[in-house]
């Protein structure tokens, strides 16, 4: 009998026993160097922008500021963060992301059991009119007028109930629960449950890994939107985002230096003792701010990601 412990232990020992090829020494080499390539590829602009905003606004106009702060400073956060009603802007956006992606997901979920249904008679009409959805799309003014009938001008559930069914998010579901066991739904139906017991019990379990992917989608989404508070919400402070008062921020900051040379924002500066601002500032104070909780949450719903996209990305 083979003990199942021994086995890596094994296949670690054989494998360090075979020959490398020359061109698998090649193959590897080249692998690592992609990989270290690509990495400084993606690490780069996002340590470049954290020096930056931990640099001094006006010495970083004079450039050469690339992995770490030349004149360390917390002015730039200080100025971000000390914006009125950017806490206000904050919890909206935490209730907003929170709130939209838990409900967007349950019911796209629901929708998606649905349609995978055989027995569902209307499946394959419904599943048409949601991807027609997809390619055709009444505008910005009919939307308008719809949001404004409908009364959700100047209220939280504007963020919400527009978005609460994303059709390639249903598709992905849809095809994830398709390829799930059927003996499954059946054996509990033999067993008495009805079909929102066998939604929340059977196939939200087993759908974990698609959901958690979909849930990351949807919350990234959730926390970059800013031009629907434009449209909806931009004369209810107290209904506005995180990203829709950074906007104003760098908009206001534009606006301010754009009437005065760079010569007199040095000068600005010293006499206020650096307590200067710029728009490249700004921006990278910006990038860091709204990123931060996305790279935390990422890593929790990392080894749920490439299997929900797998699995429910193809249909057969």
């Amino acid at each position: 009998m083979i003990k199942t412990k021994a086995l890596p232990f094994r296949l670690k020992k054989k494998i360090s026993k075979r020959k490398l090829t020359t061109e698998d020494i090649i193959f590897d080499t080249c692998n690592y160097l992609f990989m270290i390539l690509l990495i400084i590829v993606m690490l780069y602009p996002m340590l470049n922008q954290l020096a930056i905003s931990l640099n001094d606004a006006t010495d970083s106009i004079r450039g050469g500021i690339y992995l770490w702060p030349r004149e360390f400073t917390l002015q730039n956060y200080q100025h971000v963060l000390g914006e009125a009603h950017i806490l206000q802007a904050l919890f909206i956006s935490v209730a907003r992301t929170l709130i939209g992606t838990v409900i967007s997901v349950f019911c796209t979920a629901m929708v998606a059991y649905t349609l995978s249904r055989q027995e569902f008679v209307l499946r394959k009409p419904a599943t048409i009119l949601f991807v027609l959805t997809m390619y055709f799309h009444g505008g910005l003014i009919p939307t308008y007028l719809l949001i404004r009938e409908l009364g959700l001008i100047g209220s939280f559930w504007v963020y919400i109930i527009p978005n609460i069914i994303g059709v390639f998010n249903l598709i992905v579901i849809r095809s994830f629960i398709d390829g799930l066991p059927n003996s499954f739904i059946e054996s509990a139906r033999i067993d008495g449950a009805g079909e929102f017991t066998i939604f929340l019990r059977i196939v939200m379990p087993l759908s974990l890994p698609v959901l958690a992917t979909v849930s990351l989608f949807v919350a990234v989404w959730q926390w970059n939107s800013w031009f629907d508070v434009f449209l909806y919400n931009s004369s209810h402070p107290h209904l506005t985002t995180l990203q829709y008062e950074l906007m104003k921020i760098l908009q206001n900051t534009n606006a301010a230096l754009a009437q005065r040379s760079a010569v007199d924002a040095f000068a600005g500066s010293e006499a206020q003792g650096g307590n200067v601002v710029t728009p490249m500032s700004i921006r990278a104070t910006m990038t860091i701010i709204v990123s931060v909780p996305i790279i935390l949450v990422y890593p929790f719903l990392q080894k749920y990601f490439v299997k929900g996209m797998t699995l429910g990305g193809v249909k057969e």
